[in-house]
């Protein structure tokens, strides 16, 4: 009898993988494969293609150890096709095997390309998520909005994590307004947990390093976790140690301090290392013996079931055209500071330089820094997107496109948050400790020593009043905006046009 193969992709290193429960461990064949077509679809950070190189080797000699037959394909490998179709199309000639069983990947151009593999792929849906591709269909049917807030209690009810019967625990389903809490003094915390290279991840540093040392990024030292006992420590770590006070401080930022409270297991939960079951249990297992407060349990397990589960559905849903929407036609070049860090502006240097350093920043440093300014300054946003995918270690198709051109440039129009998430450098200076130490002055709102932020977020707001200027969720910005005397109006608009026109000429900003 001839076998079928059986693929695992670099962010498919889960046992239960639906492809692999398919399989029959006495005559298929497992095929993974490191290829450069998907280590360079973009320029990904050094730190990212380390991990999932580490991680899939580790996966693999498991499930060797597991019985099964493993087929790997190094990237140094001298007959590596250098994708994914060329790799099973290589191991079908060699083994014979007619048929692939395939686990749907989390990007459409992958999907595309298994589509049109010359061996015939079976794709099975990956039901390592809560919410399926046809539930979250059903859900948005009919919707006039899409609302993560709505989606998000139904999957409370779904799965009743911290339900009390039919109502939410603490008779509230949403504990945001506790979360917002300024940068504390101190942070009790020594951040995620870190493991040491073995031979195997040194191996893949090596070779990293080698193959990927001018993507922007700084490879050593790295600490990732590779496997899942490691993962599942980083995990407990986070639980015991951080979590209680993770929601008061989530959205807080330090200039010395580059987690704070984060769990940043996002990488390992996004690549299959870890289940977003065994993560929400055991956040509220720590809720129940009263370990940590409801309001750190709540805004962290809404993160995994609410929003992540939420994006997923956006991104399926939209379509492969997505990533390519620019409803507020937004057409200016990145930045060169984005993969540099030269600039005045703190709170982008240090945000990009953690960036380059950790492959890791924040929700807030995310949203409310690099891409509240990118917003701001009128940034095309499919580079934005793909800046995105490119720096950040848990940064996947399927959940960094929704957040980036729905949720932080509002470019697909509205679909995925009811206005734009812009503020002034009041909002940075609240939540963090960056414009204390700034060029900029904060305090000023117009001329050359006036935060970049203040002015921009103001002709924002006038080159879209067309568009926004009825939002009832921004009236009383542009009631502002109105009141405003023409002066002070004229002044905001003539700082954003010449800082502009300084960026558009590459000067220091």
């Amino acid at each position: 009898m001839v076998g079928r193969l059986v693929l695992v992709l670099g962010d498919q290193l889960t046992a239960s993988l639906s492809a692999l429960r398919e399989a029959d461990r006495e005559t298929d064949t497992v095929v993974m494969a490191e290829v450069m077509a998907e280590a360079s679809s973009v320029a990904h950070h050094p730190k990212k293609i380390a991990f999932i190189f580490a991680a899939m080797r580790k996966f693999a000699a498991r499930l060797e150890g597991e019985g099964w037959s493993v087929c790997y394909t190094r990237l140094d490998d001298p007959d590596n096709s250098n994708s994914i179709p060329g790799e099973l199309l290589r191991r079908a000639s060699e083994a014979g095997a007619k048929e692939v069983l395939a686990t749907e990947p989390g990007e459409f151009r992958l999907i595309a390309a298994l589509e049109g593999c010359p061996v015939p792929v079976h794709l099975f849906p990956d039901d390592r998520f809560l919410c399926s591709h046809a539930e979250f269909e059903t859900w948005a049917d009919g919707r006039k909005e899409l609302r993560m807030e709505w989606f998000y209690r139904d999957m409370r009810r779904k799965t009743d994590l911290l339900m009390d019967g039919d109502k939410p625990a603490g008779g509230k389903w949403n504990y945001d307004h506790d979360n917002r809490k300024p940068a504390p003094d101190d942070v009790a915390f020594n951040g995620p947990m870190r493991f040491t290279p073995d031979d195997t991840v040194e191996e893949v540093l090596d070779l990293v390093a080698a193959r990927f040392g001018d993507n922007f990024g700084t490879l050593r030292p790295f600490w990732f976790a590779t496997d899942q006992g490691q993962a599942r420590r980083a995990l407990t770590h986070f639980i015991t140690h951080a979590l209680p006070r993770f929601g008061d401080f989530q959205d807080a930022m330090l200039d010395g301090n580059r987690f704070l409270y984060h769990a940043v297991i996002s990488v390992y939960l996004n690549a299959g290392l870890l289940d977003w079951r065994e993560i929400c249990d055991a956040a509220e297992a720590a809720y129940k013996a009263g370990a940590a407060p409801l309001n750190a349990v709540e805004g962290f397990i809404r993160q995994i079931i609410g929003w992540r589960e939420y994006m997923r559905g956006i991104y399926f849903r939209e379509g492969p055209g997505y990533t390519g929407r620019n409803a507020l036609n937004h057409r200016r070049k990145l930045p060169g500071f984005y993969w540099s860090a030269e600039t005045d502006m703190r709170c982008i240097a240090r945000t990009v330089k953690q960036t380059r350093d950790e492959a890791y920043a924040h929700h807030i440093q995310r949203l409310m820094v690099t891409g509240n300014f990118a917003l701001l300054a009128g940034i095309d946003p499919h580079q934005v997107h793909e800046w995105y995918l490119e720096v950040y270690a848990d940064a996947y198709e399927w959940v960094e496109a929704p957040n980036v051109i729905g949720m932080s440039q509002f470019a697909d129009g509205g679909i995925v948050g009811s206005k734009p998430y812009v503020s002034g450098g009041n909002y940075i200076n609240k939540m963090s400790d960056y414009c204390s130490h700034c060029s900029y002055d904060v305090r000023e709102k117009s001329g050359e020593k006036a935060c970049p932020f203040n002015y921009l977020y103001w002709a924002f707001l006038d080159r879209h009043s067309a568009r926004f200027g009825k939002n009832p969720r921004m009236a009383q910005m542009y009631r502002t905006w109105d009141r405003m005397g023409d002066d002070k109006r004229k002044a905001a608009l003539d700082s954003a046009e010449a800082f502009l026109a300084r960026l558009d000429r590459n000067e220091r900003v």
